[in-house]
């Protein structure tokens, strides 16, 4: 059964929530003049002064209600999505999987344009699910919802709808699934589309790298040092940190604006609106879905990176696409890529762009979707 779904949340959650933030105890601030030791006092109280009196989750509401949003039990487990049927009658279907920071959230931009584009040719479907445990999908009450699990619920998902033949786009924990998706159920996909994908470096061209690649493995280094902290937290520990973000709006707003501010393309601020951040920082608040996304760290973190590592045994075989944005953490080359990926049809390097394409640089996104899809439709 598939049932309609509206977001509705009391007025007492959002009085709690600004009655949490008011009264928040505060850290003294950093002794450094940067965010080396993590988001900056002054920054989060500002923050979270606008949190408390200036933001307007209603007008959020009302815009994803305008889209046609519904829930549907797979495998045990009630998983929402929104769904954007095209008015163009040979649209792909297309299934858009998010990741961790993000939610449903980070498709907003791009859904009208990937479903009522000028030229009917490139019209999708479109299929946004919020992964278990996120947004408004149930947060599971067991072990188990590895990413290789919510790929095969997503392909029960597409079958469900109808659509026998279909595309896939993910990124973050959304190029894990869909990666999945492409080794589990390729019989009825199009073809993928990943950013990035999922590729080591290739031992065999380390005597002969690329500026690129040369770049790239100092980037990693780089983020493995500095920025991985909170990899390490939720994949070992996700129920210790969950007490802090459940509990805490401010604490929580510190967790997710860090992400952001890392691994998006440029001043933070400029990039995104304060609106846009906390229409997603809001979301994970008022679902209470902080700790339950840190699981999926749990469930799978350290089987993508094994799965990382072998790249020449994990092959997909499906068509793929794969895009990498200049600000994206890794950055593999189109060569590493290709001992995973076995029949790409698409590199994409675009100019400008972090990890979070569709929320950042919606029109660069769709670009890049459509380039590929274009050659596999």
């Amino acid at each position: 059964m598939i049932t309609s779904f509206r977001i509705g949340f009391p007025d007492e959650q959002l009085t709690d929530l600004r009655d949490r933030l008011h009264r928040t105890r505060w850290p003294d601030a950093e002794p450094v003049g940067d965010w080396s030791q993590g988001v900056p006092l002054a920054y989060l109280r500002e923050l979270c002064a606008y949190w408390a009196t200036g933001y307007d989750w209603r007008a959020t509401e009302r815009r994803l209600n305008a889209l046609p949003q519904f829930r549907t039990d797979i495998d045990g487990l009630g998983v929402h999505f929104i769904h954007v049927r095209s008015p163009h009658p040979n649209a792909l279907p297309l299934v858009l999987t998010h990741g961790w920071p993000g939610s449903v959230l980070e498709f907003e931009k791009v859904i009208p344009s990937l479903s009522d584009p000028p030229d009917p040719a490139d019209a999708f479907h479109v299929v946004c699910p919020s992964l278990p445990g996120y947004g408004f999908s149930d947060r599971p009450g067991e072990p188990g919802w590895s990413v290789q699990r919510i790929a095969r619920a997503w392909a029960e998902l597409m079958a469900r709808l109808g659509y026998e033949r279909y595309g896939a786009q993910g990124s973050d924990w959304g190029t894990s699934v869909t990666t999945s998706l492409g080794q589990q159920d390729g019989a009825h996909l199009a073809g993928i589309h990943v950013m990035p994908p999922i590729a080591a470096p290739d031992p065999a061209t380390l005597d002969d790298l690329t500026d690129a690649e040369r770049q790239a493995l100092a980037d990693l280094r780089h983020a493995e040092r500095h920025e991985s902290g909170y990899a390490e937290q939720m994949t070992t520990k996700p129920q210790t940190v969950g007490y802090a973000l459940n509990d805490s709006p401010a604490g929580l707003a510190a967790w997710i604006v860090e992400k952001f501010r890392s691994w998006t393309d440029g001043e933070l601020d400029r990039v995104l609106t304060w609106d846009e951040l906390l229409d997603d920082i809001t979301l994970y608040w008022l679902t209470g879905t902080a700790t339950s996304s840190a699981r999926l760290y749990w469930e799978s973190f350290r089987e993508v990176g094994e799965w990382f590592s072998r790249s020449t045994e994990d092959t997909v075989d499906v068509p793929s696409g794969c895009s990498i944005f200049p600000k994206e953490m890794p950055r593999p080359s189109r060569r590493w890529a290709a001992k995973r990926y076995t029949d790409i049809r698409h590199w994409g390097e675009p100019g400008r762009g972090g990890h979070f394409a569709a929320f950042e640089q919606p029109e660069l996104f769709v670009e890049e979707v459509r380039a590929f899809f274009r050659l596999v439709r």
